[in-house]
């Protein structure tokens, strides 16, 4: 006979309590687990806008935070579970990546796609042959420790990377090759790093290289598949309400990384293409779809970094600062560079841009989670590897961020006048099929000054309302646009495409958008 599941818990909850043992989670836990997650949000928060104006990226603050409530910090918290900490930073890093994707525009990233994705395979070759080497000759490391740490400093942290690189107005090659790199090289790393780990001698080089090009191969086409066809669905289905569209959109994400990693794949590839996908399809309520991956990226990197921090031990870091800063200095001074030199040589990149992607190779949470591999496998020595990682993420992390602006203002690669990109959301009117596109002039924007006639926008599309200073009106042709408007444009589903190109344009370029070739050459009409 079937019995309920309340049926079930509650024999479970009488057998617990007649061995005198209490429920794993009480009612009084969670409200002390809730208050500790919440306090340390609200902290972390809060850090973000220190964090902003000391130029320090907020990652170390996350890390300090878990650092205090740690076994030698002010909470005593006793937690040392490697695997653990493994499967939620994947899971974390997940998220991540997905955030990271949809923000990425394929306009950026086509021209520097190339370039990107040998400085993720050919760079990151580089840069664990020679940091490895480094380790060994110079810090003393036996060949297996010093190609596990040689791998796991190799990869760019893409949430350290995002978060520093859209606060500095770089040109858009050099921000488009930072950003694709950061979300390519995660792949071929975690291979080398879980080869590195198993037991037994490593395999030989060129059935490793074959076994790279295989998941990635595979990685990329369920990732781009998950995400053609999510991006389709979401177009062709109208969802019932609007907060659906953000959660559908999260989940084809997670979706397109779990199949990707149970077909033998890379799993972390399968999902930034996806995403990436999903981020240039010009879905229906964007901004808020936008918004709530942002929210839940920024929940996945300070979980992950507190995390960190309570894993490590402090006291045990003394005799591990040495070799951190000497492999540190190995990674930024000759193995980045010169990954960076090989790598982009075919590509003729100017020395000024090469410097840069040199300097900008920042590390963060990505390369201390892999570095649990080892720990979780029982590699020997593999709490020195970790301790020599996470002593050498910090340092150099806390050296290479705030340092990033002003090395580009003194390679003159700031661009502190261009404008803002428009903001524009589109909802979907099924009945009259048509869109209704929500416009919002940032500041620095040529929108500025343009009357509404002055748009040109095509035939089938119209500003219908105007919102500013509170307050709405229905525009006339001669209506002056300001910065801080917010606009109603409607248009019919041919025309749609071709009105949001205009908006653009005229936003980048001007009233005279088209017709002096500004944003390309030719009317948009």
């Amino acid at each position: 006979m079937r019995r309920s599941l309340g049926s079930c818990v509650r024999e479970l909850a009488r057998r617990r309590a007649s061995q005198g043992r209490e429920p794993l989670l009480t009612v009084h836990h969670l409200n002390q687990l809730l208050l500790v997650c919440s306090v340390v949000l609200l902290v972390a928060v809060a850090a973000v806008r220190i964090s902003s104006r000391s130029g320090l990226p907020s990652l170390l603050v996350y890390l300090a935070i878990g650092v205090l409530m740690g076994q030698d910090g002010l909470g005593e918290i006793h937690f040392n579970s490697a695997a653990a900490t493994q499967v939620m930073g994947y899971a974390a890093l997940v998220v991540i990546l997905a955030e990271g994707g949809l923000g990425t525009k394929w306009k950026e990233i086509k021209p520097v796609l190339s370039s990107a994705s040998v400085l993720a395979t050919l760079g990151v070759a580089v840069s664990v042959g020679v940091t490895a080497a480094g380790a060994h000759y110079l810090v003393g490391l036996e060949w297996r420790q010093a190609l596990i740490i040689g791998a796991v400093v190799s990869s760019t942290d893409a949430a350290a990377v995002f978060s520093v690189l859209r606060k500095v107005p770089l040109p858009a090659r050099v921000t488009g090759t930072l950003e694709a790199e950061s979300g390519f090289n995660d792949a071929p790393v975690v291979i080398l790093v879980v080869a590195f780990s198993t037991a037994g001698p490593v395999e030989h080089w060129y059935v490793l290289l074959g076994e790279i090009a295989l998941e990635l191969a595979i990685g990329a086409a369920i990732g781009l598949a998950v995400g053609w066809f999510g991006s389709w669905g979401l177009k062709h289905v109208a969802l019932p309400a609007s907060g659906l569209y953000p959660i559908a959109v999260m989940a084809i994400a997670v979706t397109a990384y779990a199949a990707g990693a149970l077909a033998h794949g890379s799993g972390f590839l399968a999902v930034y293409l996806a995403s990436m996908v999903l981020g240039n399809a010009k879905l229906p309520h964007w901004p808020a779809t936008r918004g709530f991956a942002e929210g839940l990226g920024w929940i996945a990197q300070i979980g992950m970094f507190v995390l960190l921090g309570l894993l490590v031990t402090p006291h045990e870091l003394g005799d591990d600062v040495w070799p951190a800063l000497i492999i540190g200095l190995i990674l930024t001074m000759v193995a980045r560079p010169l990954s960076v030199v090989f790598s982009l040589a075919p590509f003729r990149v100017p020395w000024q841009e090469q410097t840069l992607m040199s300097w900008a190779g920042l590390r963060g949470a990505v390369p201390i989670i892999l570095a649990t591999i080892p720990m979780v496998n029982g590699v020997a020595d593999s709490r020195r590897i970790f301790n020599i990682v996470f002593v050498l993420v910090v340092v150099y992390t806390l050296v290479q961020g705030p340092t990033l602006p002003w090395l580009a203002r003194k390679l003159r690669l700031g661009e502190e006048g261009e404008a803002s990109d428009l903001g524009i959301e589109s909802a979907p009117l099924e009945r009259l099929r048509g869109h209704l596109l929500s416009i919002s002039v940032p500041e620095r924007s040529r929108m500025h000054g343009v009357e509404v006639s002055e748009l040109r926008l095509p035939p089938g599309a119209a500003v219908t309302l105007v919102v500013r200073e509170e307050k709405s009106f229905v525009p006339l042709p001669t209506t002056v646009l300001r910065q801080g408007d917010e606009l109603l444009v409607v248009a019919t589903d041919p025309v749609r495409d071709a009105a949001e190109r205009r908006l653009r344009a005229v936003a980048h370029g001007g009233k005279l958008a088209g017709w002096l070739g500004a944003n390309g050459a030719g009317s948009s009409r």
